[in-house]
């Protein structure tokens, strides 16, 4: 017999007020444990940059965290020189996913399993590149409070995105993702 949650009820096994919570809550609650930043996954990963991005450059703002005057010109060049190689890592990723017509949502299913390009060298070449996109951004303006927060977007997309992609990736290509784990670091 099939319960309206679609979970099955055994007949022979009969549910007493000891054992319900045992029978049928418990998957309840792990299902809802999973993944409690679910709600933060709905947005999209370029914005998290941005808005810790913001974040900083607000901090900045009320609580100024200098350069060192003399490296300022320096740091501004170096800044250019990141957020154009960042850029262009993204950009070509993003333009990959987009020509083979896969998802660039986090936990949606993958229609292919890409494994040329930038991907040769990082399984995530895309948030490689918006990260350094991000420090040649802080570089260009010269801001140390964004540089001081993007640990916790790294941090975020390292324990709560990427192991949501990397299990549907499992899930959908199996073998032939394990493989390319093996070949691929997640990073770099």
């Amino acid at each position: 017999m099939t319960s309206p949650c679609g979970s099955v009820i055994k007949i022979d096994s009969p549910v007493t007020p000891s054992n319900f919570q045992e029978k049928h809550m418990i998957p309840v609650q792990q299902k809802k444990m999973e993944n409690p930043f679910r709600l933060l996954m709905r947005v999209p990963v370029p914005w998290v940059f941005v808005l810790t991005y913001l974040l900083g450059a607000g901090m900045q703002w009320v609580i100024p965290c200098k350069v060192h005057p003399g490296g300022s010109f320096g740091s501004g060049i170096a800044g250019g020189v990141l957020f154009m190689i960042g850029a262009v890592i993204a950009g070509w990723s993003w333009l990959i996913f987009h020509g083979v017509r896969t998802t660039t949502i986090p936990g949606k299913l993958s229609a292919k399993l890409v494994t040329w390009g930038p991907f040769r060298l990082s399984r995530n070449p895309m948030y490689v590149g918006l990260a350094v996109a991000y420090l040649g951004e802080a570089g260009i303006l010269r801001q140390v409070w964004p540089v001081l927060l993007l640990p916790l977007t790294v941090a975020y997309l390292n324990w709560i995105v990427i192991p949501v992609e990397e299990a549907r990736l499992r899930d959908v290509f199996q073998g032939e993702y394990e493989r390319y784990c093996t070949k691929v670091r997640r990073w770099i």
